[in-house]
Parts: C-alpha cells; structure tokens; sequence
C-alpha cells in the first residue's frame, strides 16, 4: 500500500474508532510493520490532523475533524449496499476485504441518515459461493491493469493439462468461478479461461503495453461469441 493510501486509511480507521487504537493495531489491519505506523501517525500530526495518544495508550481522533462527506441518494446507497453484497459471492479474496474496507470509508463519510441505509438488514445477495480459485485472483487483475504476461498450467474440460502465455484483458465473474479472458499466444486467438481449471499462475517478466485497449476492442467486436475455453 502506497503512503498516501496509508495516510488516508490511517484516519479512516481513527475516525470510526470508539476507543484508542494501538499501533500494533493499526499494524496488523494495514499490513505493515509498527514503526510504520509511527511514522505515518507523525506525519499526520504534523500536517494538523488532530490525532492524540502515544506509544502504549493507543491513538485517538479528536471530535470535529471530517472529510468531505460523500452524498448519495437513498436508492444509490441501496445500490452501494448490495453491490459490496455481491462481491461476497466471489472467490476473490483481496476483492472481498476491499469491499468491506470500502463499506467502512462510505460508513464514516455519510451523514446519519444514509449510514442507516447501509445499515439495513432488508437487503440480501442470495445465492451459491464461488469456490476458491487454486491462486491468488488478484494476480490477473493487477496483470490486466499493468498489461503483463501471465503464464499458466491449465488443464482443459477433458482434463489434458498444458501451459500458457496469455495476455489478459479481462475477468467475468460468475456464480461458480471467473473467466479469464486473454490472448493466448499458443492459440493465436482470444479465449476464455476458467480460473477453476487454472493449475499455477505466475506473472510473466514480458508486457503486452498499449495492447489492452486493442485487444477489448476485438473481443468486444465480435470475438466475443467466437472466444472458446482455451
């Protein structure tokens, strides 16, 4: 997480706080050492942000310091609510706590009315879990976001396994597993991958940079009805 993500994740987690958190605390829930936290809890002080406590009492924010509130209507916060829902259905895990890590950021930014919105227990995403991918997903979002190179060791619906250099473009996610849609470079064509079926997944030294935007374009064109499993 980068430092100014921290920053703000920092006072995110103070402002909802309704007692003194330590930096051990604020470590584990970040990720990141405690002499981090030290340090962003410094910089913060420094830049006014009306944080009290020390090493061995916890940090505190005090009463009146606010962001600028987020306004959503009751149908939007309504949508707000049950998309965070849906993504609990998903096998991708880092997705998952981003979800909740957002639901808590909306929480403390909305005013009183709307926090009961997303309070409510009327709305409900009902139906199957995915079932864990046999890798970590957030590998090909960030793949796709940084047009890189995956290699994978997938095995077919007939169970013949084989490797892979793709390029992908995009993740679908369904009910029972997600698709990765992907230029195969054995295959010379677009197809579509089960995650579920993906044996190992690793991230490849080469890029496909500027490819992303062209790549959709042909998929989204046409080739989506003629993509197949890879």
């Amino acid at each position: 997480m980068r430092k100014a993500s921290r920053l703000f994740e920092i006072i995110q987690i103070l402002r909802l706080a309704r007692k003194p958190m330590t930096a051990a605390a604020l470590a584990e829930t970040l990720e990141v050492t405690v002499r981090s936290i030290y340090r962003d809890i410094a910089a913060l002080q420094a830049m006014r942000v009306p944080i009290e406590g020390g090493r061995g009492i916890g940090y505190i924010m005090r009463p009146g310091f606010d962001l600028p509130p987020l306004m959503f209507s009751i149908e939007e916060m309504e949508a707000i609510v049950l998309s965070l829902a849906l993504l609990e259905r998903t096998a991708d895990e880092e997705l998952k706590k981003a979800a909740r890590r957002v639901n808590q950021k909306i929480a403390g930014a909305v005013p009183a009315p709307l926090r009961q919105a997303m309070d409510t227990k009327a709305l409900y995403a009902w139906g199957s879990t995915a079932q864990p991918a046999g890798f970590d997903l957030a590998i090909v979002r960030r793949a796709i976001r940084d047009e890189r190179k995956l290699m994978l060791a997938y095995r077919d619906e007939l169970g013949r396994g084989s490797e892979r250099t793709i390029q992908p473009i995009a993740l679908i996610y369904y009910s029972q597993t997600a698709n990765i849609v992907a230029w195969c470079e054995l295959r010379q064509a677009i197809r579509n991958f089960r995650s579920d079926r993906v044996e190992h997944c690793t991230a490849a030294e080469d890029f496909f940079k500027g490819d992303g935007d062209r790549l959709r374009e042909l998929w989204t064109s046409g080739w989506a009805e003629k993509a197949v499993a890879g």
